[in-house]
Formats: structure tokens, C-alpha cells, sequence
């Protein structure tokens, strides 16, 4: 998703050196990160601004990878003090934090959500496995027991029972938490089920399991899920990958495609049946804690049951919730602002 600005303006031109005087810091909490996190913040954001005395936060899609970046470059008014993703945060992404100087980050889990493929409802509806999506996407594939660069140019030529039509689908960036979620649950799934992959060396392997297509019939959408939409909408053959939420909120005009057998249902993906499911966070830097107006009651806001709960706010949204005695661990953990380890 493009970088969208939920409220403009940071109050306070001056930089505070290690967050050491609040009365040179800006008055807006400062969000990034995932695009499938995007819409959840959003509201949450809103709500805030409007039931608060605190400034609305700015919150802008930057992807996971790209909000991690600019969330570990440091302590100070100039990086953000929230940062929103499709998935954890890795390991070398948290070194990273604590060599800048960000010495205490809290993980809040607000969730679940399904990486869904998706088209138009004008189209007809596709049941696919993961094996034969890997084969549709990866950059190279088996060919009578060799690994060549895919040749599949129809949904049809991988297997008969598949539509006639081109392989065109839309995905996200590698910036994208989504990307990286698909990558593991579908692309590195799919290419273990064939054994001319499983018997290559671990780093040939990880290159054939994990590298997308670059021949046009996977194209990198950017950030901007909505417009992935939108050109759904306008070509019945493509497809397109995005968070669940976007899916819901788009019934009317774009459908879910069924993988191994399983509807992309709220239901489903709740219970654990949906194969291709991630969990969803945000973190917070402690540091600029106590600085930065807002954040503990931002945090409170988010973890609230009117919020995460399962009959709160963000479900109306899209997003799955987590079970009663894992959102009681999440807000207490969340609202104490309990520094994470890895």
C-alpha cells in the first residue's frame, strides 16, 4: 500500500538527543509498518484522535520490512514509535534495534489473518493446492525430474483439471510481510512435496522453494492492496494476494479462491483449518515511552475488548480474533509494556 497519512503534521521541530527533555518532543504518536495491519491501525487511530485528549497519530503502510527498518534506526522524535506487522519480528531485525539504541521493545499480538488468492466474482471461482500454487508462482520448477525455469504458462498446463486461462497474479513487494508469510506457508510448503527439490543442497533449495516468478505472471503490486483490487475488478484472469480483511471487505465484487480444499472463511481460519494463516502484531519502542504523548493509552486502546475483542470493533474489520486466555496474556503483557525477548 502506498504511504497514507492518516493525520498530517508533526508539532515540535526540534530534536531531542536520547528523548531526554518532553518538552522538545512532538505530540503525535508515529505509526508504520504492514499494510494488512493498516486497516485495523487505522481504526484504532481514529477511535483515539476522537475519544482522547492526546493528537491523532500519524500512521502511514510502509510493509512490515520497511516499518522494521525505520522502527530499529534508532531512539529520537525523527523514527517512529510504533510499527505494525504481518508477522515477527526476526531476529536480525532485533539486533538491529538494540545496536541503534532501541533498548526495550514490547510485542503486542493483536491477532489472526489468512493470505488469501482472490479474483473477480465475475470470473469463475478456482480450487487449488499448495503444491500446485507453488508451481504456478516459483521462478523455476521440476520438468521430467530436472529443475528448469517455469514454464507453466497456463493455470491448465499444471494440471488439466485447472482453468484454461493465463497465470496472472498480483502479490506484494519483498517488503511485505505478507510476502514474507506467503513465501513460508505456500512456497517453501508447495516445493517440499517434490523430491527432484528435496534432494538439491539446503541453499539450492531454499533458492528454487522461495524465488517468485519475474516473467510477468507474477507481478509485485507494491503496498497498495486496495489497487489490487481495483484491477481484479477489471481482468477476470488475474489474481491477486492480499490479508483476509481485504478480501471481506470487498465480498461484493472479488471472491476467495478455495486452498486444499478450504474456503478462506473467517470461520476456518479461526479454527485453524485455512492452511495459509499468520498471526499479526505491532511493537512499541519503551524508550520513547513517557516522551512521546499517548502511547500507554494507545496501547490500552488497541488491547481493549471494545477493540480486539470477539465482538469488538476490528472483528467488523476483518481480523480473527485471539482466544479469551491469549488476549488476557496479550493485554497484560501489552499494558504493563513488558520488554519482549528473542
Amino acid at each position: 500500500m502506498t504511504r497514507i497519512t492518516m493525520a498530517l503534521g508533526l508539532a515540535g521541530t526540534a530534536a531531542f538527543v536520547g528523548l531526554a527533555d518532553p518538552a522538545q518532543a512532538r505530540d503525535q504518536i508515529r505509526i508504520v509498518g504492514s499494510s494488512t495491519v493498516f486497516p485495523f491501525a487505522s481504526t484504532v487511530v481514529e477511535r483515539f484522535g476522537q475519544k482522547t485528549e492526546f493528537a491523532t497519530p500519524v500512521i502511514e503502510s510502509t510493509g512490515s520490512g520497511g516499518g522494521l527498518k525505520l522502527f530499529c534506526a534508532g531512539v529520537g522524535e525523527q523514527h517512529p514509535d510504533i510499527t505494525n506487522s504481518s508477522r515477527r519480528i526476526e531476529e536480525s531485525e532485533f539486533e538491529t534495534c538494540m545496536q541503534n539504541g532501541v533498548s526495550e521493545i514490547t510485542e503486542v499480538k493483536i491477532g489472526y489473518d489468512g493470505i488469501v488468492l482472490a479474483n473477480s466474482r465475475d470470473a469463475e471461482p478456482l480450487e487449488v493446492t499448495i503444491p500446485q500454487l507453488w508451481q504456478a508462482l516459483a521462478k523455476e520448477v521440476p520438468v521430467d525430474g530436472e529443475i528448469q525455469a517455469n514454464p507453466h504458462e497456463n493455470w491448465s498446463d499444471i494440471d488439466p483439471s485447472l482453468p484454461d486461462t493465463p497465470i496472472e497474479v498480483y502479490g506484494p513487494p519483498p517488503t511485505s510481510g505478507t510476502r514474507d508469510a506467503f513465501v513460508e506457508l505456500v512456497m517453501e510448503a508447495g516445493c517440499e512435496e517434490f523430491e527432484a527439490v528435496t534432494s538439491l543442497d539446503e541453499d539450492r533449495m531454499g533458492e528454487v522453494c522461495q524465488t517468485m516468478r519475474e516473467d510477468g505472471a507474477f507481478i509485485d503490486a507494491g503496498e497498495n492492496d486496495n489497487l489490487i483490487v481495483q484491477r481484479l475488478t477489471g481482468n477476470q484472469d488475474a489474481f491477486g494476494i492480499f490479508g483476509f480483511s481485504f478480501l471481506d471487505q470487498n465480498l461484493d465484487v472479488i471472491q476467495g479462491t478455495s486452498i486444499g480444499g478450504v474456503e478462506p472463511s473467517f470461520e476456518n481460519i479461526a479454527s485453524g483449518d485455512y492452511p495459509v494463516s499468520r498471526s499479526l502484531f505491532f511493537y512499541v519502542k519503551n524508550p520513547h515511552v513517557g516522551v512521546i504523548p499517548g502511547i500507554p493509552e494507545y496501547v490500552a486502546e488497541f488491547v481493549s475488548e471494545d477493540a480486539f475483542g470477539p465482538d469488538g470493533y476490528l472483528v467488523e474489520k476483518g481480523l480473527i480474533p485471539l482466544s479469551d486466555d491469549e488476549r488476557e496474556q496479550v493485554r497484560q503483557s501489552a499494558t504493563s509494556l513488558e520488554p519482549m525477548t528473542m
